[in-house]
C-alpha cells in the first residue's frame, strides 16, 4: 500500500511565531528611539529658551545705554551751540573794540585790558568747546559700540581694542628702553635719580594707558596686571595666580599705587611674559601686551652687552614657543629707533592669535 505523501505549507505556525516576535521587537526599537527623540528635542528646546532670554535681557541693557548716551549727546550739543553763540558774541565785540582803537591815535590802558580780558575769554571758550566735542564724540562712539555686540565675552570699545572675555590679563614691559625713544635718552634717563626715571614720559604714557585699560574693563570681567624686564611678576605683591573682578576698586587703586613706584631697568624677555601667562590657572582668554620693541633677553641672562636685529628676531620668535595656543594677544607699542622688525612682528601675532595690534600717536591715551 502505498503511503501517503504529506503536504508541504509554507505558513506554518513556526513561521507565523518567528514573523510575529520580529515584528513586536521592530516595534519596541521604534518606540525607544521615538521617545529618546523627543527627550532630546525637549532639552534642546529648555537650552535655546534660556539662550533667548539671556541676549534679549543683553538688548534691553544695551538700548538703556544708547538712550543714556543720546541724552547727554544731546545736551552737550545744545551747550556746544551756546558756546559758539558766546564765541561770536565776543568775537564781534573784538573786532569793533579793535576798529575802535584804530580811529584813535592814543589806546588808553583800561581798553588794552578789555581787549586782554575778551581774548582771554575766547580761549577758555574755544578750550570748553574743544573739550564738550571730544565728549561727544566719545558718547556717539560709545552708543555704536553699545549697539554691537558679538556674544559672550567679545565687545569692541573706541579703539578696536579686545577687553571682553572672562579674564583679561595685562602685561606691561618695565625694562630700560621705557624710559625713553631713542638710545641716548634712554642712556641719559638710565644714569638719573629715580625720581627722574619715574617721571620719563613715555614711562608715564606706559602708566596711563594701564589706568585707561582697567577704567574700560566691563564689569562682568576679572582682570590681573604682570610687569616685566629680564624677569616677571605681579604689579600687586602676593598676589601671582589670582584674579580681580573688574569692580573692585581697591584692587585697582592697590594696582595704580603700586604702578607710579615702579621703576624701569634691565632688558626686555618676552619669555618672561609668555611664562607668566601659561603660570595661571585658570588661563587668561584675552591677553593685553604694552611693549616698545622686541626683546633682548631670552631664557637666560646675556652673554652680550649690545644684540642685532636678527638677534631679537630669533630670541622673539623663541618666546613665541611658550605662549599658550588660543588666547588672543592685543598689542600696545610705543616703538623705539633701531627696531624696524617690531610693529611687523606683533602685527602677525595679532593676526595669529585673532587679538589686535596699535601703536598709537603720542597724545593717547
Amino acid at each position: 500500500m502505498a503511503r501517503k505523501q504529506r503536504r508541504f505549507t509554507v505558513f506554518s505556525l513556526s513561521f507565523l511565531d518567528i514573523m510575529s516576535c520580529g515584528f513586536g521587537a521592530t516595534v519596541l526599537v521604534f518606540m525607544l528611539i521615538h521617545h529618546s527623540t523627543l527627550q532630546r528635542s525637549d532639552e534642546i528646546n529648555q537650552e535655546l529658551l534660556i539662550e533667548i532670554e539671556t541676549l534679549t535681557e543683553e538688548i534691553s541693557q544695551s538700548e538703556v545705554h544708547v538712550s543714556r548716551a543720546r541724552s547727554e549727546i544731546e545736551q552737550s550739543g545744545a551747550e556746544i551751540i551756546q558756546l559758539e553763540a558766546r564765541a561770536r558774541q565776543i568775537t564781534e565785540e573784538i573786532a569793533k573794540a579793535r576798529d575802535e582803537l584804530a580811529n584813535q591815535d592814543e589806546t588808553t590802558l583800561s581798553q588794552r585790558e578789555h581787549v586782554a580780558a575778551l581774548m582771554a575769554e575766547v580761549r577758555a571758550l574755544e578750550q570748553q568747546h574743544k573739550r564738550l566735542e571730544g565728549a561727544a564724540a566719545e558718547q556717539r562712539l560709545t552708543e555704536a559700540d553699545a549697539r554691537d555686540f558679538l556674544g559672550k565675552g567679545d565687545r569692541q570699545y573706541l579703539t578696536g581694542l579686545k577687553l571682553g572675555g572672562e579674564r583679561v590679563l595685562i602685561v606691561l614691559d618695565a625694562s630700560a628702553s621705557m624710559l625713553g625713544t631713542t638710545l641716548v635718552n634712554i642712556i641719559r634717563r638710565r644714569n638719573m635719580p629715580l625720581q627722574k626715571k619715574i617721571q620719563a614720559e613715555k614711562w608715564q604714557r606706559s602708566v596711563r594707558t594701564v589706568e585707561w585699560i582697567m577704567r574700560r574693563l566691563p564689569d562682568t570681567v576679572q582682570f590681573q596686571v604682570f610687569v616685566f624686564n629680564e624677569n616677571a611678576w605681579p604689579l600687586i605683591e602676593g598676589s601671582a595666580g589670582e584674579w580681580f573682578d573688574a569692580t573692585d576698586q581697591k584692587a585697582k587703586s592697590r594696582a595704580v599705587a603700586a604702578l607710579r613706584k615702579l621703576e624701569p631697568g634691565k632688558g626686555t624677555s618676552l619669555h618672561a611674559a609668555f611664562s607668566a601667562v601659561r603660570s595661571f590657572d585658570p588661563l587668561p582668554d584675552n591677553v593685553v601686551l604694552i611693549t616698545d620693541g622686541l626683546p633682548t633677553v631670552g631664557d637666560a641672562p646675556p652673554k652680550r652687552r649690545t644684540i642685532s636685529p636678527r638677534n631679537r628676531i630669533r630670541l622673539y620668535q623663541r618666546s613665541l614657543a611658550v605662549l599658550p595656543i588660543g588666547i588672543p594677544v592685543n598689542t600696545i607699542m610705543f616703538p623705539i629707533e633701531g627696531d624696524p622688525a617690531a610693529a611687523h612682528q606683533f602685527w602677525r601675532l595679532a593676526m595669529v592669535t585673532n587679538g589686535s595690534f596699535m601703536s598709537p600717536s603720542k597724545d593717547w591715551p
